[in-house]
């Protein structure tokens, strides 16, 4: 990754949060351990600067071309993960944008070049302070081709205040 511009750092243990148990349990239920190999990325969402949408795109187009040069015959999903809308603080606590949550997951489908490219400041002012999580979907969506066709949705707002999305995309 390095050769690409991305300077990753590996860790041996880390403790990982609901961003990626609330997932695989979605795919594989509560098991003992997990029944297939995993490696979280944890991305930056919380310390300034975050990673803006097209850092993350990119780092999904290497991941991508580092498994089509792999040579290994792999199975691999790849998971983009964060909360869509919300913010937890301030006067705009409780804060949910449904038609921005849904143009978001419209893009990931038909434009997420376009997409990528959406500043940090309209994330903060159409999704609140913690919707630039979304960021770390685009690893996701540049990790699949550009013909990725989108085969399931679903979009929900829990009582947690935090509008949550799941998309399937099928690579083309």
């Amino acid at each position: 990754m390095i050769l690409v511009g991305f300077d990753m750092t590996i860790a041996n243990e880390v403790t990982v949060d609901h961003g990626l148990t609330v997932p695989l349990s979605i795919m594989t239920g509560q098991p003992d351990e997990w029944p297939c190999k995993v490696i979280p990325l944890c991305v930056n969402v919380i310390q300034y600067p975050p990673p803006t949408g097209r850092r993350c795109f990119d780092l999904g187009k290497a991941i991508r071309r580092a498994l089509d040069t792999d040579g290994t015959d792999l199975n691999v999903a790849i998971f983009g993960t964060g909360g869509m809308s919300h913010q937890l603080q301030g006067e705009r606590a409780g804060l949910i944008n449904r038609d921005f949550d849904t143009m978001f997951l419209d893009m990931l489908t038909s434009d997420p070049d376009a997409l990528a490219d959406i500043p940090h400041g309209q994330y903060i002012r159409e999704a609140g302070s913690e919707g630039i999580e979304l960021v770390m979907w685009m690893i996701m969506r540049g990790a699949l081709s550009e013909g990725a066709r989108e085969v399931y949705r679903h979009y929900h707002v829990p009582a947690s205040n935090t509008a949550a999305g799941l998309i399937i995309l099928e690579d083309g």
